[in-house]
């Protein structure tokens, strides 16, 4: 079984950067796709993005199209989510999850609950 750990998070000012990244472990990554997801106090969990297999596909959510960036390293096994021109409501606990089966699509972000493993989280917290 893929298990998923996430480093990165932590305190940023608005309009500033942070790399997330999203290690794979027990497996290859290289034969799933991951998606990050990120939950916010109080709101539903939402999807951010997806990365293809190969990584030559990525897809976003509108809200970040533009300032977040996907990515990754088969060979180091690591996913990463580059975040810029972060604001206050970017602020939420980011996950990464994987699945051996769908594909990265815009369609795939609203089936989180399919995917197969999950990080544990890592906040994000951005101030005014």
């Amino acid at each position: 079984q893929l298990q998923l750990v996430e480093s990165g998070g932590g305190l940023v000012q608005s309009g500033g950067s942070l790399r997330l990244s999203c290690a794979g472990s027990g497996g290859g990554l290289y034969n799933w796709i991951v998606a990050w997801f990120r939950q916010a106090p109080g709101k539903e969990r939402e999807g951010v993005g997806c990365i293809s297999r190969t990584g030559g596909r990525t897809f976003y959510a509108g809200a970040v199209k533009g300032r977040f960036t996907i990515s990754r390293d088969n060979v180091r096994r690591t996913v990463h989510l580059d975040m810029n021109h972060l604001y206050p409501n970017d602020s939420a606990v980011y996950y990464c999850a994987a699945d051996r089966q769908m594909l990265c699509s815009v369609l795939t972000l609203d089936r989180q609950h399919e995917f197969d493993s999950w990080g544990q989280g890592t906040q994000v917290t951005v101030s005014s």
